[in-house]
């Protein structure tokens, strides 16, 4: 039977939930947040889980490193369960540098699908990594911080530990 490791990992916000595979790293849950149990019975069902691995140490410090303001780019191997529209999102929300914002359609124009700026703001949403994969990265175009999975607060000090002021910015 697979199995499916997890861990905790302490945050300014509450404590994060990692999870990963075999394969690599498939979900940070943020403190607020719920329906892990319905995405994990919808994406992984069948595993059973297991405390810890060497995969989800690294990922913790990493995670560390990353709030302590000591790391810019996350390196784990990720094994990420979505349409082949959300994967896509979710590789340019990786190209988006360190410290800057870009707006939905910025996103959906580096996906080639620049009329699809709904359908890029629900796979934003549907992020099984945020943190990891930088969603807190996406802004509105007027530069407000729209939604976020861990709430407002958390999605404006992750920009501000980058040195990221969204209002700062003229978003296309």
């Amino acid at each position: 039977m697979p199995e499916l490791y997890w861990r905790r990992c302490p945050s300014p916000w509450g404590s994060l939930r990692l999870l990963a595979t075999e394969r690599g790293l498939c979900r940070v849950v943020l403190p607020a947040e719920e329906g892990v149990e319905r995405w994990v019975a919808r994406f992984l069902p069948g595993h059973t889980a297991v405390e810890g691995s060497s995969l989800l140490e690294e990922a913790a410090g990493q995670l560390e490193r990353y709030l302590a303001g000591r790391l810019r780019t996350f390196s784990l191997p990720l094994d990420l369960y979505g349409s082949a529209f959300q994967k896509a999102v979710w590789q340019a929300l990786q190209t988006i540098p360190y410290g800057q914002a870009w707006s939905y359609a910025q996103v959906a124009a580096a996906v080639g699908r620049p009329q699809a700026v709904r359908a890029v703001g629900a796979a934003v949403a549907a992020n099984p990594l945020p943190i990891v994969i930088p969603c807190h990265r996406v802004v509105r175009a007027d530069g407000s911080l729209g939604g976020y999975g861990g709430g407002a607060e958390m999605k404006r000090d992750l920009l501000r530990l980058e040195g990221c002021n969204p209002t700062r910015f003229v978003l296309e």
